[in-house]
């Protein structure tokens, strides 16, 4: 987890969310390096009409080759690194200092990496399907008030119904990974 001492607060859709992440967006793209690159919003404030913890989700999506100099672009912007955080093909960074921008959680991820198919993914099937919104929307209200404030807990009891929500778009080992690394 980026930072398990959040409060875990869901709140409804804001169309600020999308604007926030255009913001962060052009701020990555002031470095030349990071220009070159696929920057995608991703969870739940990447979907519209979906209630959302209100952190923006931004991957990077790099190639293998890439990712030195990305690393290093980030870096040069004021980011810090954490680490993968227990997460393989991703790397996490947090931006402090820059009040401007909304809170965000900021990924590097090889293109063909795990981590970026589960977030790609798992975003297109939330956009894609009112059905699934709406009960992934009960669920994180109801994980919200059981886990007001452990995030680990929290994220821990969506990683079931997350991966079932996969297993049309992954194999079962893939599956089994994500579960693990999220458990």
């Amino acid at each position: 987890m980026i930072d398990e001492r959040v409060e875990v607060v869901i709140e409804e859709y804001n169309p600020e969310w999308a604007r926030a992440f255009v913001a962060i967006r052009d701020f990555l793209n002031s470095s030349s390096v990071l220009t070159l690159m696929r920057i995608e919003h991703v969870g739940s404030t990447s979907v519209v009409g979906l209630p959302a913890k209100p952190i923006i989700d931004i991957d990077i999506m790099v190639k293998e080759a890439e990712m030195s100099d990305a690393f290093n672009a980030i870096c040069s912007l004021g980011y810090r690194h954490l680490g993968d955080l227990g997460i393989i093909g991703r790397e996490a960074f947090r931006l402090e200092g820059r009040e401007e921008f909304m809170r965000h959680n900021l990924y590097l991820c090889t293109e063909d990496s795990l981590a970026a198919k589960n977030h790609l993914n798992w975003r297109d099937a939330l956009r894609a399907s009112a059905e699934l919104c709406t009960e992934y929307a009960t669920l994180k209200r109801s994980l919200a008030e059981r886990f007001p404030h452990d995030m680990d807990g929290y994220c821990a009891c969506k990683t079931e119904f997350i991966t079932n929500g996969l297993s049309r778009f992954l194999s079962a080992s893939e599956i089994a990974l994500i579960r693990e690394q999220n458990l």
